[in-house]
């Protein structure tokens, strides 16, 4: 799991698990507000392609339950020049729109809910193209 959320100190998740608001971006997904987040720097296992590149979203107004989604692309940041590609805000409206489906309440109180989208669901999002 990225290191964005509040951990107690024993080093198990908390109860109650939210993002840090610096550096977080809004969306609005089917009316809803909600604040993303990319980590900024990768971990050490996002360093060296280890481990995928996460994110996470929570609701912007009472967020009790945190989303966290992986995919299946190493980290933009890794040390290793492994090709990447950048979290959309399309991206995150299809993963939070999928929770939602595959039972995440993020009203209520709850541990995160993870999710994992892969390679076929990541190329099948809609692309736009730019006139030139």
């Amino acid at each position: 799991m990225p290191c964005l959320v509040q951990r107690r100190g024993d080093g198990r998740w908390g109860e109650k698990v939210t993002l840090a608001r610096k550096g977080t971006r809004r969306i609005v997904v089917d009316g809803v507000e909600f604040r993303w987040k990319v980590r900024h720097k990768p971990t050490y296992d996002q360093g060296i392609g280890a481990s995928p590149l996460t994110f996470v979203a929570e609701p912007a107004e009472r967020p009790e339950s945190l989303l966290v989604v992986s995919l299946p692309h190493p980290h933009p940041g890794n040390w290793l020049d492994l090709p990447s590609v950048p979290v959309l805000p399309r991206t995150v409206a299809t993963a939070i729109r999928l929770a939602l489906a595959r039972g995440w309440r993020p009203f209520q109180p709850g541990p995160a809910f993870t999710l994992s989208l892969d390679e076929t669901l990541t190329s099948a999002l809609p692309v736009r193209v730019q006139a030139e």
